[in-house]
């Protein structure tokens, strides 16, 4: 880096530690300027346009540091995923933390449980929309559930009218019209649940994995795990995922009360095996 980048750069740190986040991002821009070939400008910036909500702008900063150097990305892609999230664009932010995640693993950086949070966000918001696309079905189908049954009630009393005197016809159109509210309340009553808003609490997610744990362990820390995902982590890199600290296998313990509460879970809502 130049000494004239470097020094805009700097100039841009203090501002940025100040709050001052445009100021910052127009030194870091100077800096750029001064030096392009600089992935680390480029992120610098992404921070501040975070900041500042410049969502798209980040995108661009975050897409050149990448390209500038493809072997330090932590940073940029957890940047990245940031702004996708806010641009609501959940299944591209999900792999952007993915991957920032899976460098962070590499590198032992401490900024692993920041990342892990965001992966999790991400991963919820992704669910929230398909979600919103599963009730939005139900609740057509429920329209369309109610219009049949109004049609088919109009044919019957067609059908009635032809058959029977007046007296008896209005009878028979009462009889219709209860049985009409009777189904319509039978399956608003049966299909409560899965109109209700469904989630999965945090404590049955794995850190690593980000799945629904079945078989989970508990370290020396409290941190629990799924046991599988743990064991494969740990033949990479001996350390707890979250804390860093040194791990072993030998140290871990089934958390039966854990498992215990998943099983329940998954008992009362098998559809969290998707999650």
């Amino acid at each position: 880096m130049s000494s004239a980048a470097n020094r805009l750069k700097e100039e841009g740190n203090t501002y940025f530690r100040d709050g001052d986040y445009k100021n910052a991002e127009m030194l870091y821009s100077k800096a750029i300027q001064q030096d392009s070939s600089n992935p680390k400008l480029f992120t610098n910036r992404a921070m501040a346009r975070i900041q500042l909500r410049s969502f798209d702008a980040c995108l661009d900063d975050c897409s050149r540091a990448i390209n500038l150097d493809p072997k330090d990305i932590m940073k940029p892609f957890f940047l990245l995923a940031q702004a996708q999230l806010a641009l609501r664009h959940p299944n591209e932010a999900l792999q952007s933390a993915l991957t920032a995640y899976e460098e962070c693993l590499k590198i032992n950086s401490p900024s692993t449980r920041a990342v892990c949070s965001l992966v999790l966000q991400a991963k919820k918001e992704k669910w929230e929309v398909r979600e919103r696309e599963r009730v939005r079905a139900r609740n057509e189908l429920f329209r369309d559930l109610e219009i049949m049954l109004r049609e088919h009630a109009q044919e019957e009393m067609k059908m009635l009218r032809e058959a029977v005197d007046e007296e008896e016809n209005e009878e028979s159109r009462q009889r219709v019209e209860r049985k009409v509210e009777e189904l319509q309340s039978l399956f608003a009553i049966a299909d409560q649940e899965g109109m209700a808003k469904r989630t999965v609490p945090d404590w049955m997610i794995d850190n690593i994995s980000f799945a629904v744990m079945h078989d989970p362990v508990i370290t020396k820390t409290g941190n629990s795990y799924e046991r599988s995902t743990l064991f494969e982590h740990l033949r990479r890199s001996p350390t707890d995922p979250l804390t860093r600290e040194p791990l072993t296998v030998d140290e871990l313990r089934p958390n039966l009360a854990l498992k215990e509460a998943c099983e329940l879970f998954l008992r009362e809502n098998g559809w969290a095996v998707d999650w």
